[in-house]
């Protein structure tokens, strides 16, 4: 990781630290997680104390210190989706990917997540991967999802 990229991001937001979370989101897009070393360059560039940085990074949830996936993929558990089988929709997506919930590939390819709302309970159960939608999708139709344009992924 180039410090150079912090040194960018903190001029974009004049070294003002009140633009703390606009930094650190600028930065988990540059790298796509938050690295140690660059929230440790930042708490120095801005003379703030490091478990600053740190709190501010882990009280959000959209902010991650380990290495995340290119792809996203989201299975909804709510109630709607629960109950129309959305746990064998993530048990699907587990077995397909060689990874736990909260868990990121060996090739950085893929993150899961398990969430508790999409906002589309009609259709569920609801997959999402890269912020796509997909409805009413069962075991298999979470497979073909995951191979669809990005070729068959190991694991099965």
């Amino acid at each position: 990781m180039n410090l150079a990229e912090v040194d960018r991001i903190v001029e974009k937001y004049a070294y003002d630290d009140c633009w703390l979370v606009g930094m650190l989101q600028d930065m988990q897009r540059k790298a796509n997680y938050l690295p140690r070393e660059w929230l440790e360059y930042l708490a120095e560039c801005l003379s703030i104390p490091e478990s600053r940085v740190y709190g501010v990074a882990t009280f959000y949830k959209s902010f991650s210190l380990k290495p995340q996936g290119k792809h996203m993929v989201q299975v909804c558990l709510g109630t709607a989706c629960h109950v129309r089988g959305g746990q064998h929709v993530l048990a699907s997506c587990e077995k397909k990917l060689g990874i736990r919930v909260g868990e990121t590939t060996e090739d950085l390819e893929y993150t899961l997540h398990r969430v508790n709302c999409l906002g589309a309970c009609a259709l569920g159960p609801i997959m999402v991967i890269d912020g796509e939608y997909h409805g009413q999708v069962n075991p298999k139709k979470a497979s073909a999802i995951l191979d669809r344009g990005r070729g068959p992924i190991s694991g099965e």
